[in-house]
């Protein structure tokens, strides 16, 4: 997928190709940024774990991506949308901020965390990356709790803080499917008001 990701960026940016959001669950997969992770496990343990290890040009930490999350990955041209880098990223917050709202769920942001959060416990981690205007990455949306991948690392460096999902708060969870025809809605609407003037509900704070 990060090959996919990549070359359809490329094409984007080269007018071969229309702009594209894939939503979909991984295999078992840990994702690094373009910073050192200290005590990330080796590929080799990984694997015997059955789970990937992926290094990306993607900002942030380690993080585990697998069954039970919704990853968003978004090939958009924002400068034709008129977004900067900064006002996507807060259109991807937006459009999971409404979506939890709808869904029941209290989430805002965290001053000084990236991604969405349920008090001190994540909820979904947002990784962005830019070229010439056209993001990809995206995001990862936590629907299901619990998972071996978690515990092998320390989720996006945050030690002063927790997991949580849609099952966590609800007590259960719609299926990726189901998560994935909600969440679209809100964030194609999102990014067709790249204005972006109606506040959010934490903005003010």
């Amino acid at each position: 997928m990060w090959e996919n990701q990549r070359s359809r960026r490329e094409a984007v940016i080269a007018g071969h190709e229309s702009e594209v959001i894939w939503l979909l669950e991984h295999e078992p997969t840990i994702t690094t940024g373009r910073r050192t992770v200290p005590d990330l496990p080796s590929a080799d343990r990984l694997k015997a774990e059955g789970i990937e290890l992926f290094h990306t040009e993607r900002g942030g930490l380690a993080t585990y991506h697998g069954p039970g999350q919704l990853m968003v990955y978004a090939i958009v041209n924002c400068w034709e949308r008129g977004l900067g880098a900064k006002m996507a990223v807060r259109t991807m917050e937006r459009a999971i901020l409404d979506w939890m709202l709808e869904l029941g769920i209290m989430a805002t942001r965290r001053d000084g965390f990236p991604g969405i959060w349920v008090g001190t416990d994540k909820i979904a981690a947002i990784g962005m990356h830019f070229s010439q205007g056209v993001s990809m990455h995206g995001a990862a949306i936590y629907l299901e709790g619990g998972s071996r991948g978690f515990d092998m690392i320390t989720p996006c460096g945050v030690t002063n803080g927790g997991l949580t999902s849609i099952k966590g708060q609800l007590g259960s969870s719609p299926s990726a499917a189901e998560a994935a025809s909600a969440f679209m809605e809100h964030l194609t609407r999102n990014l067709d008001d790249p204005e972006c003037l109606r506040p959010c509900r934490d903005d003010a704070s």
